[in-house]
């Protein structure tokens, strides 16, 4: 009988990505290469205990040792979290699903052992798994030629093992990487219930509370109607999203909500989980508000062999620390150049299905291991199955097929044409994944229902921005408003025509994106965190290319965050004499210019190499910060053009610029991992070294109007240039540079904090939660 062919490893660069190449783990060991493994820790909540295996006698490192509760490699082609799973079962006959495996850090091991011959280069991704009890140790079925035995041990005693280097454990460093083990269970488990209850009293007071109850007296007995359907529907569409952000995001939310009237502390995380629709705040970088420790309760009946008198593995609902960077777009253990890998392999078609806005990327969910590599030889590991496209029409599929059955009622009841064919459209496209015939019926819509409804933003997509998430606004229109917007879309192709940019990179055929102003009615899905007050939309290039954008205000929204947040933050930080500069109509001016001005500059462009491609492909994870710095300094830059014309109002030129310094402020303190945060920032700091904004010894800013237009000019072409060469190493660079917490905005925002001004806005929809409840 043949011999088994030996394991093969996927090879990685010092930085811990793959390389294309994969090597028999023999020869990885011999040679140093840097791979991949993974560590699996059983943790009991109820005794404080981890679970420990002995390694087998007959193992080629550290055998006869006490060591983690499960660990292997990762093989070639494999993933970290299948590995994961499969190791545990091979190894105690465990079985559990991907739900059960929190990822706590990546972990670096270079040791070298057997007298200079074993070299071990090791990448370990640290999972842990927490049960409420033990589990019983008659339950495990052992692999012999692996573990020969299990024992539970309190945390604190196996620290100390480690640190006195006890010779019957596997050593690992304790003040290096792998002490993190040890200082998250502490911290998880004896953080006290009142200190927490306060901090989360504190996130939660950044918002203010604000009632939004505009009038229906303009819809039709129809469109009243169809309204009750539109709002059901959109109730669906935060549904998908919570799917969206993470893979457990639904259980939790459940899990969370069902025991809100328990205690105040548990209805506090209810409340702060509302706003943030996660368990990651952010206001603070996404850092967690939550842990593991506050998730739900799932039992297994079957995870184990059969214990009499004992109902089966009680476990938490796993979510890691970290924010996941590709949502749950993409498989949990996969990153950026796994995907590449995998990507330059396909056909063109199924490229650009791998990098569209409306599929997720997923990979077989089996505890087998992947198709190792051709036992011929080949140093070439074969990926082809370990990634596939599914468009959200299938992943999304019941959830659409609702709230596309809600919409086609609502088609059916209203008495607008405009506002019929939308969402008749829209029930389409959830359907069939093909958003173009509803993009335009959105555009066309002419309605006292003002409705946004499906896949737009990516900002979720941590890894790319390459994602749609899903998002409702719905809204009543405002026409007066509308009617004295008209300016800017008129005006858009002239200022195309005069951006500060070579005229190789400009548009030949911009069209004037017209403007809706509504008052916020009700809102879904992607709406988390700080309220947005305008957006402008389609994002696909193909409709921005043939007809541009449509851009909807949410004038409430703006009243309510001047009132409650920008006037407050000039009276902290603005200087006495300019003060009076900071006024709603400027603030509220540059709103409609920032959303007119995503419509203008390099969207399509032809690369160096010939090559068409976008914006967005090309600047990929940084594309979504540098487009909101764009359309908010570009933005200026337009309101002065406008002003020069004698189209807009001379008094808008200094207050314009001093509004927007005060809301510089405001956004910074969403945060810098948030788009729009880390773009103001970018400008912020610009500004500030080019001289137009100062710090006075008060610590209080002004604006120095001798310099200010020459700074807005010189970072809108700086921008604009990096965009239109789809130049991602320069985007990087200039990001990395300025988008940074500064001194000079660390003294604003003490000075902010110090006053307490609320951060941002939480809407409570009064007449929308009316109109839900009798229907």
């Amino acid at each position: 009988m043949a011999a088994a062919p030996e394991e093969r490893l996927d090879v990685l660069t010092a930085a811990g990505e793959k390389t294309g190449v994969s090597k028999p783990r023999s020869e990885v060991h011999r040679d140093g290469d840097y791979h991949r493994a993974v560590h699996v820790w059983i943790y009991s909540e109820s005794t404080g205990e981890l679970l420990l295996q002995r390694r087998a006698d007959c193992k080629d490192s550290w055998p006869g040792k006490w060591d983690i509760s499960s660990a292997g490699h990762v093989s070639a082609g494999d993933s970290s979290l299948s590995s994961a799973r499969r190791e545990l079962h091979e190894e105690l006959g465990i079985k559990l699903p991907v739900d059960a495996f929190e990822l706590l850090f990546v972990f670096l091991e270079k040791c070298v052992t057997n007298n200079g011959t074993f070299f071990n280069n090791e990448y370990s991704d640290v999972y842990l798994v927490t049960t409420l009890s033990p589990i019983p140790l008659e339950a495990f079925a052992l692999q012999e030629s692996e573990v020969s035995a299990v024992k539970y041990m309190h945390c604190d005693e196996y620290k100390n093992y480690l640190a006195t280097e006890n010779g019957e454990y596997v050593p690992y460093d304790l003040e290096g990487q792998y002490g993190q083990l040890f200082s998250i269970i502490e911290k998880r488990y004896k953080d006290n219930m009142e200190s927490r209850s306060l901090t989360l009293q504190k996130q939660i007071s950044r918002y203010a509370p604000i009632h939004l109850e505009p009038e229906l007296t303009t819809l039709s007995e129809g469109d009243r109607e169809a309204l009750g359907y539109i709002l059901k529907a959109s109730i669906v569409i935060d549904d998908i999203f919570y799917e969206q952000v993470w893979n457990s995001n639904p259980m939790l939310r459940d899990w969370l909500k069902a025991r809100s009237g328990n205690s105040s502390f548990d209805n506090l995380k209810w409340a702060y989980y509302s706003i943030n629709k996660s368990p990651w705040s952010g206001l603070d970088e996404n850092k967690p508000f939550l842990s593991t420790a506050d998730s739900a309760v799932k039992l297994l009946t079957d995870a184990t062999k059969p214990i009499s008198g004992w109902k089966g593995v009680e476990y938490r609902a796993a979510f890691p620390q970290d924010k996941p960077g590709g949502a749950n777009f993409y498989p949990p253990d996969m990153n950026k150049m796994e995907f590449e890998l995998w990507k330059s392999g396909l056909p063109d078609q199924e490229q650009k299905d791998a990098t569209g806005f409306f599929t997720v990327i997923k990979r077989p969910d089996a505890l087998l291991p992947s198709a190792l590599s051709s036992s011929k030889g080949s140093d070439q590991t074969n990926n082809s199955d370990d990634l596939y496209v599914v468009p959200y029409s299938k992943e999304y599929k019941s959830s659409l097929e609702k709230a596309a059955e809600l919409l086609c009622k609502a088609s059916e009841c209203s008495d607008s044409p405009s506002l019929k064919n939308l969402l008749r459209t829209k029930a389409n496209a959830f359907l069939s994944n093909d958003y173009y015939e509803s993009d335009i019926a959105w555009m066309e819509l002419d309605s006292n229902i003002d409705i946004t409804i499906g896949p737009y933003e990516t900002y979720e997509d941590g890894l790319f921005s390459y994602k749609a998430t899903f998002e409702a606004f719905i809204g009543i229109r405002d026409d007066i408003a509308t009617s004295q917007l008209k300016l800017f879309g008129d005006q858009l192709e002239d200022l195309e025509k005069n951006l500060p940019m070579d005229n190789i990179y400009k548009s030949d055929n911009v069209s004037a994106a017209p403007i809706r102003v509504m008052n916020l009615l009700y809102n879904s899905g992607d709406v988390k965190g700080p309220q947005t007050i305008a957006f402008n939309l389609p994002n696909d290039e193909r409709i921005v290319n043939e007809r541009g954008t449509s851009m909807v205000m949410l004038k409430n929204i703006s009243e309510a965050k001047f009132k409650l947040i920008v006037k407050p933050i000039a009276d902290a930080c603005i200087r006495e004499e300019q003060k009076d500069y900071v006024d709603f109509e400027p603030y509220y001016t540059h709103i409609v210019c920032h959303e007119c001005c995503h419509g203008i500059g390099p969207h399509s462009i032809i690369l160096p190499s010939g090559k068409k491609s976008t914006v967005r492909l090309e600047l990929q994870e940084f594309h979504s910060a540098l487009e909101e710095a764009k359309a908010d300094i570009v933005g200026l830059w337009a309101l002065n053009f406008l002003i020069n014309k004698g189209l807009l109002p001379k008094s808008l030129s200094k207050s314009m610029y001093v509004s927007f310094l005060a809301g510089c402020f405001r956004s910074i303190r969403f945060g810098l991992e948030e788009a729009h945060g880390k773009g103001q920032a970018l400008q912020f700091n610009w500004m500030y070294e080019k001289g137009a904004f100062i710090l006075h010894p008060d610590g209080k800013f002004s604006v120095d109007f001798t310099k200010v237009e020459d700074a807005v000019e010189s970072l809108s072409r700086e921008i604009l240039t990096i965009q239109a060469k789809g130049d991602k190493p320069a985007a990087q660079a200039l990001l990395q540079s300025r988008a940074t917490m500064t001194q000079p905005l660390r003294v604003a925002l003490e000075k902010i904090e110090h006053m307490q001004v609320p951060v941002d806005i939480a809407p409570i929809f009064g007449t929308a939660n009316k109109l839900l409840a009798n229907i």
